[in-house]
């Protein structure tokens, strides 16, 4: 089954094309990639690319790619396809295939892409895929998505967007870990003097609520989530040819 993501953005056309296209701008936003370069073509040729992404400090993983084409309809519709592999053996995806496209509709663009590949490691590799990669590219694609939909809406760069989602995600993490542990609980009772002991008896019902916000509140609107984003194909997207080979690439 291939991965399916969309999103809205209410942006400019020609300038989601150009922050997508772009390898030096498409590196700063997607988060399974740590930089893009485009490889010399000749006259005729398909654009080809290579790709890294930085898996751990010290180990980056690498591969490339091809654009497969590239289509503008006349209701002003445009798609981007493409195909890529990666012979690192530490990579479990072996190579793949997908699309981007582009459907304008008033004062925004609807954004999205579909893609699968081939995982490596034979029966392991597809246990691995199943269970772990597949969710998390899934998940990192789409927080990736939203992270261009900030970048082109609200002025909040990729840089500046991971910023206010790691603070985020350390002051949830601060909030679930004090009201688990009662770290500080007994100072900040003896706050309240004679009302402590009252308090005491309330306060696993406040905690549970504080960490039940914590934990399932929506993201602030400056920061970047996933859950924003569409991850199944609405009846209305008929994708792309290129995806008759997504669940076998050749």
């Amino acid at each position: 089954m291939g991965l399916y993501i969309e999103t809205r953005i209410r942006a400019d056309l020609d300038e989601l094309w150009m922050r997508t296209q772009e390898p030096s701008q498409h590196q700063r936003w997607d988060l399974r990639f740590t930089r893009i370069t485009y490889l010399p073509r000749g006259e005729g040729e398909p654009q080809r690319f290579q790709y890294a992404t930085r898996v751990l400090p010290g180990l980056t993983v690498a591969g490339t790619g091809v654009s497969a084409g590239e289509r503008e309809r006349p209701d002003g519709t445009r798609t981007s396809a493409l195909r890529f592999s990666s012979p690192h053996p530490l990579s479990l995806l072996a190579e793949g295939s997908g699309y981007w496209r582009y459907l304008p509709d008033g004062d925004g663009v609807t954004f999205l892409t579909g893609y699968g590949y081939r995982p490596r490691w034979g029966r392991v590799g597809a246990v691995a895929d199943r269970l772990l990669f597949r969710p998390l590219i899934g998940w990192a694609t789409a927080w990736s998505f939203d992270r261009l939909r900030l970048w082109l809406e609200r002025g909040i760069t990729p840089e500046r967007a991971l910023r206010n989602w790691l603070a985020e995600l350390l002051v949830r993490a601060l909030v679930v870990t004090v009201g688990c542990t009662g770290l500080g609980l007994e100072r900040f009772l003896r706050l309240f003097g004679p009302l402590a002991v009252s308090m005491a008896y309330v306060w696993p019902l406040v905690l549970a609520v504080v960490i039940s916000l914590a934990l399932f509140a929506s993201p602030l609107p400056c920061t970047p989530a996933a859950r924003r984003c569409l991850r199944q194909p609405p009846t209305r997207v008929r994708a792309p040819r290129v995806l008759r080979t997504l669940e076998n690439p050749r």
